[in-house]
């Protein structure tokens, strides 16, 4: 299986932020993600356990920075170019204007989504 990420279709859109997931690649959705710099997931994320994202995220930064936050405290910045691992557990900052994908479990992923969505919907209502 395989999919263009051009025509990966769009889970969520907030400003400029665009988020694509496509799904059936076994026990993963892929995601492809277009952020902008200063967005801060940390109010999306209030609600759920520790008010901390519950789904591991494995990528590659395309371009631009990516700021991960730990329960425990430390920080690490993705950039272009790396590839990383994140644990359940973080919050995210976007440093810089980023393009990533990532490669995320399918249940956890459903998990932070239907927050996000739920999230977002009490925001416009």
């Amino acid at each position: 299986m395989k999919v263009n990420i051009n025509e990966m279709p769009v889970a969520m859109e907030l400003g400029g932020n665009i988020m694509r997931t496509a799904k059936g690649f076994g026990d993963m959705d892929v995601n492809f993600h277009e952020f902008e710099a200063g967005t801060d997931f940390t109010p999306i994320l209030q609600g759920l356990e520790d008010d901390l994202c519950p789904c591991p995220h494995y990528g590659y930064i395309i371009e631009g920075a990516f700021r991960f936050i730990y329960k425990d405290g430390s920080e690490e910045v993705y950039e272009t170019g790396d590839i990383y691992y994140a644990p359940a557990g973080h919050t995210a900052i976007v440093e810089k204007d980023t393009k990533l994908i990532d490669f995320s479990p399918v249940r956890a992923h459903e998990v932070l989504m239907s927050h996000v969505e739920r999230v977002l919907a009490s925001m416009e209502g």
